[in-house]
């Protein structure tokens, strides 16, 4: 990614990390938590939910992280069921951005615009990359390790009997994921790839009509 890519990739990805954040804050005070909302987090404004590492993550090697949005579960009526609910707005978040992101990109080409040196070409290229980076972030997420929001999900999809081990597992779940990260990008094995991309690729034909991976 050269310079240009890179400036131009920047508003996308605090973009697409503050949807993410302010839909887990949005679903929760809807819940009956307003944790969020007093905190502040319940804002589109990428200053209350940035992580400088997990933005550089994501600038660098397209996938990473905000900070999370903070959850009192005591303040649910059925925390298990709507922590789940919590978890799953921020991925759903990013789909329906993208969605709505590539409608936009067709309407542009549909009117003769096309990715080049003009403004509108340098503003589609950002939507190109908004539309992957959504894709991304909402399929990363899924991932079900800790602490990322699909192992929320997968707990609130559990059956009780099941919980206890869960949650020994929950307590190693930073270790490997950062193990996960050292595999995939200090020895050569691309795990994320491997399971991102066919996801970005169907999706970004879908919403776009062409492999964005191979744009970027």
């Amino acid at each position: 990614m050269n310079l240009t890519s890179l400036l131009l990739s920047i508003p996308p990805i605090l973009f697409a990390l503050s949807f993410h954040e302010y839909a887990h804050g949005w679903m929760a005070n809807r819940l009956g938590d307003p944790t969020a909302k007093n905190e502040g987090r319940l804002t589109l404004n990428p200053l209350a939910h940035l992580d400088p590492l997990g933005t550089l993550m994501i600038v660098i090697l397209h996938f990473g992280w905000a900070k999370p949005v903070p959850v009192n579960p005591y303040n649910l009526a059925d925390p298990k069921k709507d922590m789940l609910k919590i978890a799953l707005a921020g991925p759903v978040s990013n789909v329906l951005m993208a969605a709505a992101t590539g409608m936009l990109i067709r309407l542009m080409q549909g009117m003769g615009m096309r990715v080049d040196n003009s403004f509108f070409g340098f503003f589609q290229y950002m939507l190109y990359f908004l539309v992957m980076i959504n894709l991304v972030l909402a399929i990363f997420n899924m991932i079900p390790v800790p602490p990322l929001d699909g192992s929320k999900i997968l707990f609130g999809l559990l059956p009780a009997e099941y919980e206890e081990s869960f949650l020994r597992y929950e307590s190693k779940g930073p270790i490997i994921l950062l193990g996960l990260v050292i595999v995939n990008n200090f020895f050569g094995i691309p795990i994320f790839s491997t399971l991102i991309s066919p996801f970005v690729t169907f999706f970004s034909r879908i919403f776009v009509g062409r492999n964005l991976i191979n744009l970027f």
